[in-house]
């Protein structure tokens, strides 16, 4: 299963941003860096003696991310927690073999095989003294040389033994070296000040004795990765960003919790919104969390709707995104939607899809899917997916695909996972818009063509998940949290509660009508295979003919019986 989640790491539906360049990060090409030639001249040194075995390695990789991370989180004005912490951690990739068949080829077995196998992980001493941090190299190096070169017998035993690979193709592109430095990434924050800003954010929430959390809580994180292999490359990028998160969650009377989201992501402490807008944002949200504890519940419902940008984006991301990520195509187990499609229309005409992570910003708006090397050391780059509605290519790593045997810069991996074709920033384009109050309009008009008296408008959205194996059924549901309905009639939009908007992939790409002439951005974590990665979605709202909406789950806790404290 995938999932996409906005982004905030502290809440049940967590979602992490990391944006890079923050303070002091500007890139110096082939600049020294002490801890990068450590790195590459221990790297070198036990190659020289492993090429000496039996089995050599053909290719070895060291990735060091060294953070910092600094959280704190207020609720109901009180203080919660206040936290700066530094870590260093290494991951270490040795393949034996060659580029065609190496130890990490999936293993089958019946109907099934075996997924990435993880990299060995190792925690590095904080200091840049030499000798301790080689020393933990060396010994994870040997071990992780040791398992590969046992995968590699298991690897050739299990192709002997099974059924020739429909499309069989290489398990390791090659890429051309890079050399890349930044200076480390910095991250500066007045921690008391913002200690007491953020209660007094979190206090509004107690203003409504039914809203039972109330959190404002703010990340920041500033990472600096490390990046050598044996090809040649040295790689050094800083990533510091800043993230505020605003959650308010109330119940309606039949158990219904009912959350609300905001989050703010900057790549400086001055990039975020001023106190007084949050303010006015957690009153707003405030607001709307107690019309929407009063909210009739929508039954299960088939008709027209509006996707906004935001929906959208999940929408997108979910059903199209994560079915063109290449490592999927050649999974015997994934369904392999559009596997064999390349060439051919899979979306209307009037619709394009690029992934670019080498954008930094909308507007002035952070992508936070924006990174310039991806986590194989392949140069990022523009990736037109779809034009005009035809199926150009796939999202590729450096796990190539018979008709495509070179990485498009899109192998990604959290810290210490291995990496595979993951999204970055998705880009929805449409040639057919129309100003929003036509598209709203047009809603009404889809309504009355199916005798419906009304549509609907997702207006927000915290997430979604999907399945894309051939165990379980290939269907997306997408979790909105504030929808409306759009009557036919005079009346005004109505505040609805208690729907998931679901479906299957290949039904709903065909069910889109037209898009309005104006985009919203996404920004949040999406997890899969090689752990959480943060994505963002921009996209236009969509008008779609049908779709299909389930009741949410729904709590069985009652509300409580005692009186929440009153405020003094």
């Amino acid at each position: 299963m995938c999932r996409m989640r906005r982004a905030d790491r502290f809440f049940a539906v967590t979602f992490l941003c990391l944006v890079a360049g923050g303070p002091g990060s500007q890139p110096v090409r082939g600049a020294a860096s002490p801890y990068l030639d450590l790195l590459r001249s221990e790297l070198q040194r036990n190659l020289e003696v492993l090429k000496k075995e039996a089995v050599p390695p053909y290719f070895a990789s060291y990735t060091v991310h060294d953070g910092r991370d600094i959280q704190i989180i207020a609720a109901f004005g009180g203080l919660q927690r206040s936290d700066d912490i530094r870590s260093r951690t290494g991951t270490v990739e040795v393949r034996v073999g060659d580029y065609t068949l190496d130890s990490t080829h999936p293993l089958r077995s019946g109907q099934s095989s075996a997924g990435p196998r993880p990299p060995s992980r190792v925690r590095l001493p904080l200091t840049d003294d030499d000798l301790p941090a080689r020393a933990a190299l060396w010994r994870v190096t040997d071990r992780a040389f040791k398992q590969a070169v046992e995968a590699l017998t298991r690897v050739k035993t299990n192709v002997e033994s099974t059924v020739k690979e429909e499309n069989p193709a290489p398990d390791f592109s090659r890429e051309e070296p890079q050399v890349h430095s930044a200076a480390p990434a910095t991250a500066t924050l007045d921690v008391k000040a913002w200690e007491q800003r953020l209660r007094r954010i979190s206090a509004v929430f107690a203003d409504d004795p039914l809203i039972f959390q109330g959190t404002a809580a703010l990340s920041v994180e500033a990472d600096t990765r490390y990046f050598v292999n044996t090809e040649g490359s040295a790689i050094l990028t800083a990533q510091t960003s800043y993230q505020l998160f605003l959650q308010g969650m109330t119940k309606a009377a039949d158990g219904m919790e009912l959350p609300l989201y905001a989050t703010y992501f900057a790549r400086t402490p001055d990039g975020l919104p001023s106190e007084s807008q949050l303010l006015a944002d957690t009153r707003e949200m405030t607001a709307l969390l107690g019309r929407l504890r009063t909210a009739p519940l929508v039954d299960p419902y088939t008709g027209p709707a509006v996707l906004s940008g935001r929906a959208s984006g999940v929408f997108f991301h979910e059903i199209f995104g994560h079915r063109i990520e290449g490592h999927r195509q050649k999974n015997v187990d994934d369904a392999q939607t559009f596997a064999k499609r390349v060439g051919q229309p899979i979306l209307p005409s009037f619709l394009s899809v690029i992934f670019d992570p080498t954008e930094q910003k909308l507007g002035n708006q952070p992508l936070v899917g924006f990174y310039e090397f991806d986590d194989e050391g392949v140069k990022a780059r523009r990736v037109p997916i779809v034009e005009a509605g035809v199926l150009k290519t796939f999202l590729l790593s450096r796990a190539p695909l018979t008709a495509f045997p070179r990485s498009n810069g899109h192998g990604r991996a959290q810290p210490g996972l291995a990496p595979v074709s993951r999204q970055s920033n998705l880009f929805v384009e449409s040639s057919q818009k129309v100003p929003h109050d036509r598209l709203l309009a047009m809603l009404k008009d889809e309504a009355r063509k199916q005798g419906k008296p009304f549509g609907l408008l997702f207006e927000n959205i915290e997430g979604g998940f999907t399945f894309t194996g051939r165990t379980n059924p290939n269907a997306f549901n997408v979790l909105p949290n504030v929808v409306y309905r759009i009557y036919t009639d005079n009346r005004a939009p109505e505040l609805v509660r208690g729907v998931d908007l679901i479906g299957t992939p290949l039904a709903a790409f065909g069910k889109i009508v037209a898009t309005s002439d104006k985009v919203e951005i996404f920004n949040g974590m999406c997890g899969a295979e090689s752990g959480s990665v943060p994505v963002s979605a921009v996209s236009p709202a969509l008008l779609v003919s049908e779709v299909e909406v389930q009741k949410k789950a729904q709590s069985q806790e009652t509300s409580p019986i005692l009186p929440a404290p009153a405020r003094k």
